[in-house]
This record gives structure tokens, C-alpha cells and sequence, in this order.
């Protein structure tokens, strides 16, 4: 298997088209599984490892750094601070003291020297965002960090934080990191414009939609027993709609149509879009990650993203 490498926006960092989510780790998947997974993603030549400070309760970081055992040299690990991880107000958001100091507990749990893409998982009005760059600009410059990047921010917010950037001659972002996928496209309409603008890599999460897009769910069944959908959550009440089936029934064909599943059809679409630079799928098992790298050698032509359009919008739409 030959992975594809892609420069991450507008940096000189090569990252692999098929990334690794690790939202799971520590939740679903317990240290063995974790390593288990991190070595099959090695193996298959994935070297973009994605992770944050509350996935698992910080568990995710640590599984990692265990994980890696002095092979970190080998890969792109990229993190993400923000969210609330202890009691009280000095224990999560944007301040300065708080960036420094969830950059110094990551960089410990993950026993690495320098987070390779250090990104803002959430906007956060708490902090004047230029005290969160000016944070984020000083630890590029001490070495604690290589580069920064946001997460979830809207289109304006991404226009904010680099016009800050831009005229305080600080550290530029590189990234975005949104959902995007073939059923969640709402970032086609002002988000990757502005990510195309600013020369910053796009990096799709959820590209299987929580699953949906595997094909495993089926209309009017409930989802499988052990799957993320069985448990419920938001997109369990709000995706598992006639209108998605639909959609899924379209994607299923077009994927038959070319020797393919649906699955690896979700993965190469957003490799095939212009300014993604990976496309980040969690797994659970080793099998699972070598699945999505398998599918990411999968080269969609601008035809067949023309085609799979034009077969959807052929489909009429659901009454009611």
C-alpha cells in the first residue's frame, strides 16, 4: 500500500491523505486496542495522528505517548486545547495562562518535545483572541510548538484570527478542522472559501458520518447492536432521516457501480475536493484503519465528482 502525502496548507509539513481520529481512545478503546490501532496505522504509512486533551478524559493523549514508544520523530501529532478539563474557571478556554499551561500537560502526556499542529478546538469569547495567538505565537517561538491551527471556527471567525495574525506579525494558521462529508457539505459555502483564501489545509472529521456512511445502518431498522449510532446521540435523532437513506441509496450505487463500497466512496470524495490535505477517520480496530487507507488509494477524477452530483440532484426528493 502506497499512501498519498499532502502539504498541510500553506507549510512545508507532509501530512498522509488518510489521518488518524482518536476520539476513541480511552473511551471505547482501552490501551492494547489503542496500540493495536496506532501500529496498523504506522504500518500502512499513516503519519498524521490526530488527537485532543478531553478525548477520553486526557486518556486519548496518554494511550498515545505510551503508544508510540520513541517513535514520534515518524509522525505528525496534532492536539487541541480549549474545552473545560478540570473544576473551575482557570481549567479550560483561551486565556493565556491556560493555553500555556494545557500545552506543557499535553506535550507531557503525549512525551513528545514539540506539538506538531497545536489547534483551538472550539471559538471562545472568554479570551480576547489576541491574547490566544500572542500564547500560541510564543510557543512556536520557544519550540513547544511547530504549528497552530483552528477547529469548528465559522468563516468570519477564520477571517478574524488571521487578519490578527496577519497585522500583529504573529505565528500564521495553517488549518481548519471541520466536518465535512458527503451528508454535513454546509463548509462548501463560505468556510473552505476562506480556508482556498488563506492557503490553510482542510481537515474533514466525521467523513463516515458517524457511520451512516459505512452502510451498515438500514431504513426502518434500528442501528446494529455495538455500533456508535446504537447508543444514540445527535446524529442518531437527526441523521438517521428519509432523507439521508435517500442519499444513501445514490452513493451505494454510484460506489457498486465502480467496484466499490459506499465507505471508501466517503473517503475518496473528500480526498478528491480541493484543499483537504488529510481526511482524519477514527478506528477502533487495526483492520479498521487499514480499511480507510485502502479506500484513500481510491483517486476520484473531477468527473466523477461531477457524476456523483448530477446522480443526486437526478433523485427526487422525499415528500414531507
Amino acid at each position: 500500500m502506497t499512501l498519498e502525502y499532502r502539504r498541510l496548507g500553506n507549510s512545508g509539513l507532509q501530512v498522509s491523505v488518510a489521518g488518524l481520529g482518536t476520539n476513541n481512545f480511552g473511551r471505547r478503546c482501552d490501551f492494547a486496542a489503542t496500540e493495536a490501532v496506532i501500529d496498523k496505522a504506522i504500518d500502512v504509512g499513516i503519519n498524521f495522528i490526530d488527537t485532543a486533551d478531553v478525548y477520553g478524559d486526557s486518556l486519548s493523549e496518554e494511550f498515545i505517548g505510551r503508544a508510540l514508544r520513541g517513535r514520534q520523530r515518524d509522525l505528525v501529532i496534532a492536539t487541541k486545547f480549549e474545552k473545560q478539563m478540570g473544576e473551575g474557571p482557570l481549567h479550560g478556554g483561551t486565556s493565556r495562562r491556560y493555553v500555556m499551561e494545557a500545552a506543557e500537560a499535553s506535550l507531557r502526556r503525549l512525551g513528545i518535545e514539540a506539538i506538531d499542529l497545536y489547534q483551538i478546538h472550539f471559538w471562545n469569547d472568554g479570551a480576547p483572541l489576541e491574547e490566544t495567538l500572542r500564547a500560541l505565537d510564543d510557543l512556536v517561538h520557544r519550540g513547544d510548538v511547530r504549528y497552530i491551527g483552528v477547529s469548528n471556527f465559522t468563516a468570519w471567525q477564520m477571517v478574524e484570527a488571521q487578519w490578527i495574525t496577519r497585522t500583529e506579525h504573529l505565528t500564521p494558521l495553517i488549518s481548519t478542522q471541520n466536518q465535512y462529508s458527503l451528508l454535513e457539505r454546509g463548509v462548501e459555502r463560505e468556510v473552505l472559501p476562506v480556508a482556498r483564501r488563506y492557503n490553510m489545509g482542510m481537515i474533514p472529521y466525521f467523513p463516515l458520518a458517524s457511520g451512516f456512511l459505512t452502510g451498515k445502518y438500514r431504513q426502518g431498522e434500528p442501528p446494529p447492536p455495538g455500533t456508535r449510532l446504537a447508543g444514540g446521540g445527535a446524529f442518531a435523532t437527526r441523521g438517521l432521516t428519509d432523507e439521508n437513506f435517500r442519499k444513501l441509496a445514490v452513493f451505494e450505487a454510484f460506489a457498486e457501480e465502480r467496484d466499490h463500497t459506499v465507505g471508501q466512496l466517503a473517503l475518496a470524495w473528500l480526498a478528491a475536493q480541493p484543499g483537504v490535505s488529510s481526511v482524519i477517520a477514527g478506528a477502533t480496530k487495526a483492520e479498521q484503519v487499514e480499511e480507510n487507507a485502502r479506500a484513500l488509494e481510491w483517486k476520484l477524477t473531477a468527473e466523477d465528482v461531477r457524476a456523483l452530483d448530477e446522480a443526486l440532484a437526478a433523485q427526487p426528493v422525499a415528500a414531507g
